[in-house]
């Protein structure tokens, strides 16, 4: 085609690319992920938040920097819109979602 053949060599090197490559996308990966996996590990309250802006802040690595801070920084819950129980709740739920796991039925209303 180009004036010259391909040998056996030629194939063993472009096989070797073809797998560094998609190693080094899978290791881009795992690192872009890595705050938010830690952050569904310590059942943070803010779990997807920190999963998605360790995958965007990837590429100019301060938001990323950042993100794995705030996957390990404890959080204090303050949200008037709801008792602590429900938030407690509502925050296993996001977490169960982010695991794929199935979410856990809301307790039933005691009426008393």
């Amino acid at each position: 085609m180009l004036g010259f053949s391909l040998d056996f060599w030629d194939y063993v090197t472009f096989a070797v690319l073809i797998v560094a490559g998609m190693g080094s996308v899978t290791v881009i990966v795992l690192m872009a992920g890595l705050p938010g996996r830690i952050a569904i590990a310590r059942n943070h309250p803010d779990a997807e938040a920190v999963q998605w802006m360790g995958f965007l802040g990837f590429v100019t690595v301060l938001p990323w920097v950042q993100a794995f801070i705030w996957a390990f920084k404890p959080t204090d819950i303050v949200d008037i819109r709801r008792f602590p129980r429900e938030e407690q709740r509502e925050t296993e739920a996001a977490i169960a979602r982010l695991k794929g796991e199935p979410e856990l039925a809301p307790p039933a209303a005691n009426d008393g």
